[in-house]
């Protein structure tokens, strides 16, 4: 890898990033510029001659082969003066520095993530659940014993009238009895 020393100044020897940011340009360049095969261009031409098309056809070779010199020329001129390759050096030293640091988290990614939050959420779930079922017990003892606070006045009533009816039978079996049992 390249290393630069002060910015703006090459090593001479291009990085990785810079050689394949040109190769990928010329590429691109060239299935451009060569996307007409001939016997598409002659078809173009077909009211011509065969002498007139192989003249214009070798015209037109003759003016993609200058387009696509000047063009890398260009692009060539225009790397050099906004700095591409030191920076793109410079790119390339600091992932690579990245990947050497054992603090840098490289191990986070979006799955890792999802992971964690899923079970966050699968535990919050189960807390949750449980909170509900124990209300729901609670609902239900508190249900329970409100049927049984109403049960008990009515208990206490007939209670109250039993002893009375009670009362009332002992009352008329003694009637006729001049000793009354106390009550």
């Amino acid at each position: 890898m390249a290393t630069m020393e002060e910015p703006g100044h090459e090593t001479g020897i291009p990085g990785r990033r810079q050689s394949d940011l040109k190769q990928f340009f010329r590429t691109s360049l060239l299935s451009l510029l060569t996307a007409c095969s001939r016997q598409d261009f002659l078809d173009s031409f077909s009211k011509f001659d065969v002498a007139e098309q192989t003249t214009l056809y070798r015209l037109y070779t003759q003016v993609i082969v200058n387009l696509h010199q000047t063009l890398e020329g260009e692009f060539d001129a225009l790397c050099q003066e906004l700095q591409v390759g030191p920076v793109l050096d410079k790119v390339e030293e600091l992932v690579e520095e990245q990947s050497l640091d054992p603090l840098f988290s490289d191990k986070t990614n979006v799955m890792d993530s999802a992971n964690g939050l899923t079970t966050a959420k699968k535990r919050e779930i189960q807390r949750l659940t449980a909170l509900l079922q124990r209300a729901g017990e609670q609902n239900r003892q508190m249900e329970a014993r409100i049927r049984l606070l109403k049960e008990q006045p009515q208990e206490a009533s007939d209670t109250a009238n039993a002893i009375k009816n009670l009362k009332t039978g002992i009352t008329a079996y003694f009637e006729g009895n001049d000793k009354l049992p106390p009550i």
